[in-house]
């Protein structure tokens, strides 16, 4: 038996360049609870995308659908990072590595949807109903992602997981997207500021073009 074996450390190089962590039983318990937390988050994404999305082609609101495809995307992270700690593949660093990778790719999956719909509508000047609807939804995940974001972002560092940094990322995201949707929705609705909406969408693009290319190079372990 190897010495790595003995001490229940991988010995295949891991996503991020700090030493591999030991897993031992505080490992497998925080792995237990980022899996939770991933399929706490998963149900939350599914009602959260799913009543944005709705509102949003209800309001013609480019901020609010961008909105609702990145709790859908998010959905898709919650879903890898279950997988990676599920079965045999909770201590696999290749299964670290691909979940990482994924989770990088739901980033730009969403990037060119909507800085296309959000030029179009500047361009076509398509102006946003009001939506009481996506402003209280809003104001929900101003509440509730920061508080699961920092928790994953936790984890991550616990257990060397660039994916579930990477998710926690996504969740901390979400809640920045929804202070700058909230801001477009209320600024037009209040002083009919309609090109603040599409505006918003550019910035959901940029933002996840950037944390793309972070979760990617696996600068969330403070490579």
């Amino acid at each position: 038996m190897t010495k790595n074996q003995t001490t229940g450390m991988s010995a295949e190089p891991t996503a991020c360049c700090r030493p591999p962590v030991a897993r031992d039983d505080a490992w497998h318990a925080a792995a237990r609870k980022a899996k939770l937390l991933s399929w706490l988050s998963l149900g939350h994404m599914a009602a959260e995308g799913a009543v944005a999305i709705l509102t949003a082609v209800l309001a013609s609101s480019v901020a609010l659908l961008g909105f609702g495809l990145d709790s859908v995307l998010e959905g898709a992270a919650s879903v890898l990072v279950v997988w990676r700690f599920s079965g045999s593949r909770t201590l696999s660093d290749t299964a670290e590595a691909r979940a990482q990778k994924a989770v990088a790719v739901t980033f730009f999956l969403l990037a060119p949807y909507i800085a296309y719909d959000a030029i179009s509508a500047l361009v076509a000047g398509e102006k946003p109903s009001t939506s009481w609807l996506g402003i209280a939804l809003s104001i929900s995940s101003l509440i509730v992602m920061p508080l699961l974001g920092r928790a994953k972002r936790h984890l991550g560092k616990v257990l060397d997981s660039g994916a579930t940094s990477g998710e926690g990322m996504q969740n901390l995201l979400c809640a920045y997207l929804a202070a700058a949707v909230l801001v477009g929705l209320l600024a037009n609705t209040l002083f009919g500021l309609w090109w603040l909406d599409p505006a918003v969408g550019l910035l959901i693009a940029g933002l996840a073009v950037r944390e793309g290319i972070e979760a990617w190079r696996g600068e969330q372990c403070g490579c």
